[in-house]
C-alpha cells in the first residue's frame, strides 16, 4: 500500500518516517475527602501527542534536515497531514537528531501535540449495501452537509470520497480546518 507523504506547514516529507506513534492524554483532577480517600473526577481529553522515527538517506540528507529545522523554528501550529492519522492543527514542539549528522544519512525524530477537541470517525454502507465484485460503491454527494456534532472535515471527506483539500476550497470561509460548528452547512463539492 502506497502511502501518502507526511506534511506540515509547507513541508513535504520526501518519504515518511519509519515509526510512528500516538498517545492521547486525559485530565483528571483528585479530590481529598475525610477518612484517607480520594474522588476523582474525569476532565476530559486534553491532547494529543505524535512521536516519530525516520532518517534523510540521499545525497543532500542533511540539508533535509536543515529545512524540517527551519519549520520547526517557524513556530506556531500547523496543519500536520499524516498518511494514517486524522488532519490535525499541531504543534511542532520537539525535533531531535539522533546521531552526529553525514552528509548523505541523518537520523532524526520528531514530536507534535494537538489540543483534543474530538471527532468521529464511523464507517458506513454506500448504496445500503456492499459494492458487487469488480466496481466500487458511488457515493451519493448532496450540494452540501450539515455539521452534527463531533464530526471533523477530515471525517466529512471520507464520508463523500473526497480529498480534503477540495473540500477546504469549496468552503473559504473554513479558516480553521479543525474548527466547524454544529448546524454548520459545509458544502461538497
Amino acid at each position: 500500500m502506497l502511502l501518502a507523504p507526511m506534511r506540515y506547514k509547507d513541508y513535504i516529507w520526501p518519504h515518511n518516517p519509519a515509526t510512528y506513534s500516538i498517545s492521547y492524554e486525559r485530565q483528571v483532577a483528585v479530590h481529598k475527602v475525610p477518612f484517607g480517600r480520594y474522588y476523582m473526577q474525569d476532565l476530559g481529553m486534553s491532547l494529543r501527542t505524535m512521536r516519530g522515527q525516520g532518517e534523510f538517506a540521499e545525497a543532500d540528507a542533511y540539508d533535509e534536515f536543515k529545512r524540517l529545522a527551519s519549520v520547526f523554528y517557524g513556530g506556531g501550529p500547523g496543519l500536520l497531514i499524516h498518511p494514517l492519522w486524522q488532519i490535525s492543527n499541531a504543534y511542532f514542539t520537539a525535533l531531535r537528531l539522533e546521531q552526529e549528522p553525514l552528509p548523505d544519512y541523518v537520523r532524526y525524530s520528531f514530536t507534535f501535540q494537538e489540543r483534543f477537541d474530538g471527532y468521529s470517525e464511523e464507517l458506513s454502507i454506500l448504496d445500503g449495501g456492499e459494492p458487487s465484485a469488480g466496481r466500487m460503491a458511488e457515493p451519493v454527494q448532496p450540494a452540501s452537509h450539515t455539521v452534527v456534532s463531533g464530526e471533523t472535515l477530515w471525517g466529512i471527506a471520507q464520508r463523500y470520497s473526497i480529498p480534503l483539500e477540495a473540500l477546504l476550497e469549496a468552503n473559504p470561509g473554513i479558516k480553521n480546518p479543525n474548527l466547524i460548528h454544529v448546524g454548520e452547512a459545509v458544502a461538497i463539492p
